[in-house]
């Protein structure tokens, strides 16, 4: 079982700093400069490319978009991006309740075709009502991850070729189908921690993913979710979403953690803590249980730091060290059944090339990738461990010492 390494495109911007543009406020996330911070970059096609580019330069197998109100649409962004790359496939956040399950079948089979097969599809059923009720979905929390278990049965059902009927509480379709199916289908990636997520995921999903927690805390997970699976005789592959920050040497690596702290004030955790602790996800809720809202102990596991979750939510941890230890980590949790590593950093395209440089040979070295990936870079002069210029000539945005 190899490791399918996986990167992440900023569709919201990115930056320098966990706090670049949004403030915390009693209807959830609103968006808003907390303080000014320079080093901002926009989601603008250009820089986008940039990063799609260079993960698929770095031998990444696939991008994961965003979805909600803060980010550019995923389905549109990435059909554009798909243009200008040949094999990086795109995991496409979505989602159910706010599309017709038919008509994402639809968009879905469109997409395999005019990117030659390189769709993933990353179903998120919402854990915040206030972000819900904005796209018009007013349902509650249980009711939601039901509703996405028969939206995924009709995807599925659509994508056989044959016109599908179904009776649910939340749909029902005469005739549903796509008249080209999707030529591979898609992958179907899906993260939920709760007691109502485990059998929709049990009973649909190719891929569950869990937020990056401790290993010990992880293979719980997994069990759980793989003994739910047996009962419905399937098998579910492992995914897992962490941030990370590798470096030459763990020194390196954790005095950039600690220069992504420097931004946050006593009262900008205070305030983030609040509003993520009003979310209704569970998964959300076992982020903010590693940190505890504190700056104190925030090496939560061996090079695993939660520093990230005390102001963004989602994905609340990051990896820090040196490649070696890294590559450890990462070889730790995949001992335990992950084979996906959905990856992102602070700012992305920079952190693309220390991991894709630092890491994945590590990774290789120890038999866990398929192929040793080869720099695109080979033969430029090299500033710190990483490329003086980007692909193509363009210069290589650096971190300024931030």
């Amino acid at each position: 079982m190899s490791v399918h390494l996986h990167w992440f495109l900023p569709t919201g911007g990115d930056g320098r700093t966990l706090v670049d543009r949004h403030a915390y406020t009693d209807g959830g996330i609103r968006r808003s400069r907390v303080t000014p911070v320079s080093g901002v970059r926009a989601p603008d096609i250009d820089y986008l490319t940039q990063i799609a580019k260079a993960a698929e330069q770095l031998g990444f197998e696939a991008v994961l978009t965003p979805t909600g109100t803060w980010c550019e649409d995923a389905w549109l962004t990435t059909a554009a991006l798909s243009q200008h790359t040949e094999r990086l496939k795109f995991l496409v956040a979505f989602r159910p309740g706010v599309v017709s399950p038919v008509l994402a079948a639809q968009m879905a089979a469109t997409y395999q075709r005019i990117t030659r097969g390189r769709l993933l599809l990353n179903v998120v059923t919402g854990g915040d009502s206030t972000e819900q009720r904005r796209f018009g979905d007013h349902l509650g929390h249980d009711e939601r991850y039901a509703r996405t278990d028969e939206f995924l049965q009709v995807v599925r059902g659509a994508w056989s070729g044959q016109p599908f009927d179904f009776q649910g509480d939340h749909y029902q379709v005469e005739g549903g189908l796509t008249a080209l199916p999707p030529d591979p289908l898609p992958q179907i990636f899906f993260g939920g921690s709760s007691a109502a997520a485990g059998p929709v995921a049990a009973r649909n999903v190719d891929v569950y993913l869990t937020w990056g927690e401790p290993p010990e805390q992880v293979k719980e997970k997994t069990d759980w979710i793989r003994g739910l699976a047996e009962q419905e005789g399937r098998t579910v592959r492992f995914g897992i979403r962490l941030h990370v920050i590798s470096r030459d040497s763990a020194r390196e690596a954790w005095a950039t953690a600690e220069r992504l702290l420097d931004d946050l004030d006593e009262d900008t955790i205070t305030a983030a803590q609040q509003a993520l602790g009003r979310s209704e996800s569970v998964g959300q809720r076992r982020m903010l249980q590693l940190h505890g809202g504190t700056r104190d102990d925030l090496e939560i596991s061996p090079n695993l730091w939660a520093g990230v979750g005390l102001v963004r939510g989602g994905a609340g941890t990051a990896l820090v060290g040196s490649h070696a230890e890294v590559a450890d980590r990462i070889e730790e949790y995949h001992s335990l059944g992950i084979e996906h590593f959905v990856l992102s950093g602070y700012p992305h395209l920079e952190e693309a090339y220390w991991f894709g440089e630092g890491v994945a040979p590590e990774l290789a070295a120890r038999a866990l990738l398929d192929r040793a990936p080869v720099s695109p870079l080979a033969g430029v002069p090299a500033t710190n461990g990483r490329p003086a210029s980007a692909p193509g000539g363009a210069p290589l945005l650096l971190s300024g010492g931030r």
